[in-house]
């Protein structure tokens, strides 16, 4: 970067492995630790086909996303196409809302830390890691952003390794008896504990509130489209093989664990991860995946902090957040922005002291009201920027989206299909009272600060600094 441009650019230093790591670090968190055995109650085996035909949708949306970055590779992307095909509205509500939504999940990964580290120092008061959390992933936020994707991709790197090894172990335990006496298991427990849909169809369509919030953060590959080397190369290649390698290590892990134990034992005796280890005479497997899933709350929230920080950077660009997180380090980071979402976070720690028995479900199901808008919005501007080009542009696109426009509207459809699932559900329902609510409020402010007159100055000056 231009000495001169300093304060107004961020800078590309990410690499594609590093944005492949971080999509994978930013979908595998409580997701997979915590929520799959939530998911596994309500569904029983039947969950491998709620994971595996969300991951389809989710492959779209996320074909969508990249039909447009790949053309148009800019920070906060999703929050930019909304404003550009359904206005600037539409703009300025995706890019608050991707905040609020990362900052819940980021109060739920915090949270996670300090019942971690409770199995260590369990004298130690929890809201104290929490805070420790905090700090320290903010700090690392603030480094150059290469470093910061090195860092990702190492911590992302260590709860990868875990799963591809806990599959390996399961399918030697399946196949050749591993840590049984030389008996094979099978696969007999898929259907053996009440068939492979205990609950009936209602047990996994009530789980696909779980399920989507498990593949929250998979959008995070358009986040970072601003400060990728190469978009076009790179972001082709993550999204691909981003999609499948999550499809394999949820699938595939769920499908090792229920193979082994039967499904109703799941999250009653401990995680379903340290059990496949212990069973195989692993010393110590209880403290290994105690710090895997530790790395996996800290990467989580990593990335959270690094997406809020680039949508407030892209929303003070609009001038619809204060222009001082618009305002970029030496090193190419929002900083003040990152401190802002940092602060917010903070809001985790207190309620480290309140937190009863069904905040995790609370918590992830307002995030994933969040991410449906968002993943609707990405939907919503990619048929929108399909139907502005002409069939000339269109057959010259690099990226297309596949089967469109059935994928999208399918794709949409299911979304739909999920917000009337959770407010069907008492459980998920209250993501229905904050979610609207929080979408209002941010209408009201855009009406009452007087945005909405300001769209033409905003647009000029963003060509100035373009």
């Amino acid at each position: 970067m231009n000495q001169n441009n300093h304060g107004k650019e961020l800078h590309r230093g990410l690499e594609e492995r590093h944005i492949t790591l971080m999509s994978l670090g930013a979908a595998i968190g409580v997701g997979l630790f915590l929520g799959s055995a939530k998911a596994i109650e309500m569904a029983g085996p039947g969950i491998i086909f709620g994971y595996a035909f969300a991951g389809l949708i989710m492959f779209f949306i996320m074909r969508a996303l990249g039909e447009m970055a790949i053309q148009k590779p800019v920070a906060g992307s999703f929050s930019k196409y909304a404003r550009d095909y359904l206005g600037p509205l539409a703009g300025y509500i995706t890019g608050w809302n991707y905040w609020f939504l990362w900052v819940v999940t980021c109060m739920a990964e915090i949270t996670a830390v300090g019942i971690y580290m409770e199995y260590w120092y369990p004298d130690v008061p929890r809201w104290i890691w929490a805070l420790a959390a905090l700090v320290i992933m903010a700090t690392v936020n603030f480094l150059a952003v290469k470093a910061y994707g090195e860092l990702e991709f190492w911590f992302a790197l260590i709860k990868i390794v875990t799963i591809i090894a806990m599959i390996a172990v399961g399918a030697g335990m399946i196949i050749f008896g591993f840590g049984n006496g030389g008996i094979a298991t099978g696969i007999r427990n898929l259907w053996a504990h009440g068939g492979l849909f205990p609950n009936g169809i209602k047990g996994v369509l009530l789980s696909l509130q779980m399920v989507m919030f498990a593949y929250l953060g998979i959008e995070m590959i358009g986040v970072t489209a601003g400060e990728v080397k190469n978009p076009e190369k790179s972001l082709s290649r993550a999204i691909d093989t981003v999609f499948w390698r999550i499809l394999i290590f949820y699938v595939g892990a769920l499908f090792v664990i229920m193979s082994i134990y039967p499904w109703e034992e799941i999250g009653t005796k401990g995680s379903p991860f340290v059990l496949t280890f212990e069973k195989i005479g692993i010393p110590g497997a209880a403290g290994i995946i105690n710090f895997v899933v530790l790395t996996a709350a800290l990467s989580s929230c990593n990335s959270g902090i690094f997406s809020t920080a680039r949508m407030l950077f892209n929303l003070a660009e609009h001038g619809e957040a204060p222009p001082s997180f618009g305002k970029v380090t030496k090193s190419g980071v929002p900083g003040i922005a990152v401190l802002a979402s940092g602060g917010a976070l903070l809001i985790g720690v207190v309620l480290n002291y309140i937190v009863p028995a069904k905040v995790f479900t609370w918590v992830t199901s307002i995030a994933t009201f969040g991410a449906i808008w968002t993943w609707g919005v990405i939907l919503l501007s990619q048929i929108r920027y399909r139907k502005s080009l002409d069939p000339g542009e269109s057959k010259a696109l690099k990226y297309k989206m596949p089967l469109f426009p059935y994928t999208s509207y399918i794709a949409l459809a299911f979304l739909v299909f999920v917000i009337g699932l959770m407010a069907y559900n008492p459980d998920t329902r209250i993501a229905l009272y904050i979610g609207p609510f929080f979408l209002v409020f941010l209408v009201a402010v855009y009406y009452i600060k007087g945005f909405h007159k300001r769209e033409t100055s905003q647009s000029k000056g963003i060509k100035r600094i373009s």
